[in-house]
């Protein structure tokens, strides 16, 4: 257990341990990078190497045991998914006039704190950086370090000036990161007073060894998820092939049926299957996450660099689609997906906007 079990990106893990070997932490650190690639991750094995009460040394750089009662109960956040939806439901068991005044938090550490956007609107409040605030300044009680870890860049307007203040006059035992996955997210100003480190993509090759682990999936979904993945360990690991297949399968027939101009009522059905309610925002997100990937696949195609394409199984199908139409075909094509996805948010009718694409597209 330690530095040694995070995947890839060797530089941005070294550098990281060796300010921790110097006692020289940064105040605010944005880890940025894809979804998936280990930003959260790689914090929490800060924090804990920060209040490791082994201190471990390994290639000559502060390491973290695992085992300790520090390490333990800072791992105990590691399932952020998981201590996020407890925290949720806690709230959601209190009176109506507590749970409008209680904000969400992840705290298994008396010095360590992870701050996720807190929902319905999944922003970060003002309430939450205000804590940050009341509670930073007071000095470790059992660790060595005090680390809060903003899980994700979407600030409200508020919260982010908030946070600003608190960048400018932080205390020395303490550390912020930020994690986003583009450090634009977040306002300039908040930039200028942290440090950015990005997690670069893992090569295709290492996640396809990675999935070895994965004996349900035959090898060929190993090496599509690995190029549809982005590079991202964690989303690789945690992706639904199945589900993926089945959007794949719809954005196929939405293509193939704007591209002919033919029949329609494959398309109907397909479309009528995307209906109102949680379940079907989660389909009709997959779906135009697909949209987008087959599309790229087709602009790659058509720019002659055929070896990029990630829908590798069935690359002829997607040849054949891009030799149907001209690239400015394609260019659109992700603009009115681009305005369906718009409209997704602004809870417009799912299967009348996706009929709406299609005829968007044949126009």
């Amino acid at each position: 257990m330690g530095f040694s079990d995070f995947h890839g990106n060797a530089e941005t893990v070294h550098r990281l341990r060796e300010m921790i070997a110097r006692d020289r932490f940064p105040h605010g650190v944005i880890l940025a990078g894809p979804r998936g690639s280990g930003k959260y991750t790689l914090a929490q094995m800060v924090a804990k190497a920060m209040n490791c009460s082994e201190h471990p040394i390994s290639d000559g750089l502060p390491d973290f045991c695992g085992r300790c009662t520090e390490c333990t109960r800072i791992a105990q956040a590691d399932a952020l998914d998981q201590r996020f939806a407890e925290a949720v439901e806690a709230r959601e068991q209190l009176r109506d006039t507590d749970k409008k005044e209680t904000r969400i938090f992840i705290q298994t550490h008396p010095d360590v704190m992870v701050i996720p956007p807190d929902p319905p609107q999944m922003l970060v409040k003002v309430d939450q950086v205000r804590h940050v605030t009341a509670t930073m300044y007071y000095r470790p009680t059992e660790g060595g370090h005090k680390v809060y870890i903003f899980s994700e860049s979407s600030f409200m307007k508020e919260a982010a000036n908030a946070l600003l203040k608190v960048l400018e006059e932080p205390p020395e035992f303490a550390t912020l990161f930020l994690l986003a996955e583009t450090p634009s997210a977040l306002l300039p100003t908040i930039r200028s007073r942290c440090i950015t480190l990005t997690l670069a993509p893992i090569p295709v090759e290492e996640i396809e060894r990675d999935l070895a682990q994965k004996p349900e999936w035959n090898a060929r979904q190993k090496s599509l998820v690995a190029r549809l993945s982005g590079g991202a360990l964690g989303r690789a690991r945690g992706f639904d092939i199945n589900g993926y297949l089945q959007a794949r399968q719809d954005a196929l027939i939405i293509l193939a049926t704007a591209i002919s101009g033919g029949d329609h009522s494959a398309l109907f059905r397909t479309t009528e299957s995307y209906r109102a309610g949680g379940e079907g925002k989660e389909k009709t997100d997959l779906l135009i996450a697909t949209l987008f990937s087959l599309l790229e696949d087709m602009l790659f195609v058509k720019e002659g660099t055929p070896e990029l394409v990630r829908n590798i199984d069935i690359q002829p199908d997607i040849v054949k689609m891009t030799g149907a139409v001209p690239f400015d075909w394609i260019v659109r094509a992700a603009e009115r997906v681009g305005e369906v996805h718009a409209g997704m948010r602004r809870n417009l009718l799912r299967s009348l906007s996706l009929d709406a694409l299609e005829a968007a597209l044949e126009a």
